[in-house]
């Protein structure tokens, strides 16, 4: 026989009831109760409310029952014809309605978020959002899971790399195609390098400029992340043994440098990304040799660690949207 201390509200209790120091003495009802007496109350009947749920009437009967005695006050009148909320009745029934949709609703949220459907996503750039790629895809991402949070953050390339590390970003989109320790990586798209010239330049009136006639202008470069990457370009295509390009560092963004070359303090180098937002007194030209516009590329990086649903269905979108390119492809054009 159950002693008293072993019974809550008369009914004895379950082990999981002794697990969690009782707690459960304060809910004298579980949802399978609340379906039952909302089911109950829109069929007007016990019976076909049991029906409906593919129950036994007793079944439906005595759990609605049950909660009633542990609630200490009835739910519904009991006539010939069926049941009916009582005024108590009533008011319990709002709250458990909302409570079933509340309940619903988070199995489905949980759901979501294993299926990464939903949940939170990290992704870290220092590329502009104005334009290109990322953007496109970001706006692809947000349209195919409505329910998943981005938070962009952009950083230099070593800061996102350690974020990376540290489980704080989830990805990250940068240039070039170095890979980090302990991680996985993945080459996307490529982007046309554009000049970026005052509109009073001599160059300005061409369609596309080649890196020859470039030879004796002062680059200005950011020392934040794209920057060293450019600067690398410029090496490459104007360098020569003893004859180095004339480089201007500024330790400012992007759109700084930008202004400065609107204000005829020199050219830049910046890809398809950055052309998004108009400067006043800038334009773009594409900087092409012999084999066509040169480019830069992109590549995604990611921990092997992270178990993240929402990283995988992002990765997934990546590899749908950016297949591997066989040699001599190029990445899709963001002006497309």
């Amino acid at each position: 026989m159950d002693s008293d201390k072993d019974k809550v509200g008369g009914q004895p209790q379950s082990s999981a009831d002794a697990r969690f120091g009782g707690v459960a003495r304060a809910v004298p009802f579980d949802l399978v109760q609340l379906r039952y007496a909302v089911a109950a109350a829109e069929y007007g009947s016990f019976r076909r409310a049991a029906e409906a749920l593919n129950l036994k009437q007793s079944t439906l009967s005595r759990r609605i029952l049950l909660m009633e005695q542990r609630l200490g006050a009835a739910l519904f009148e009991r006539t010939r014809s069926g049941v009916r909320p009582t005024l108590a009745g009533a008011e319990f029934l709002r709250s458990a309605r909302h409570l079933i949709q509340q309940a619903e609703s988070m199995a489905e949220m949980v759901k979501a978020a294993g299926r990464g459907e939903a949940g939170r996503l990290t992704i870290g750039c220092y590329t502009s959002l104005s334009a290109g790629n990322l953007r496109a895809t970001l706006i692809d991402h947000r349209l195919r899971f409505p329910a998943v949070n981005i938070r962009i953050v952009q950083d230099s390339r070593d800061r996102l790399l350690t974020g990376i590390a540290n489980g704080t970003i989830d990805a990250a989109i940068i240039t070039g195609e170095r890979y980090i320790q302990d991680g996985t990586a993945m080459g996307l798209w490529s982007e046309r390098i554009l000049v970026a010239l005052p509109e009073t330049h001599l160059l300005a009136s061409r369609d596309v400029v080649f890196w020859s006639d470039l030879k004796d202008e002062t680059f200005l470069i950011a020392r934040h992340d794209p920057g060293p990457d450019f600067h690398d370009v410029l090496v490459a295509k104007l360098g020569a043994p003893g004859d180095r390009p004339e480089v201007a560092e500024h330790d400012v963004s992007i759109e700084a440098i930008k202004s400065l070359v609107g204000a005829g303090f020199g050219v830049s180098l910046l890809c398809d990304a950055c052309t998004g937002a108009n400067y006043a007194g800038v334009v773009y030209r594409e900087a092409c040799d012999g084999n066509g516009p040169s480019r830069i590329g992109y590549t995604a990086h990611w921990s092997k660690d992270n178990a993240n649903p929402a990283l995988q269905s992002f990765l997934k979108l990546l590899r749908e949207r950016y297949p591997p390119l066989r040699t001599g492809e190029r990445g899709p054009d963001p002006a497309a």
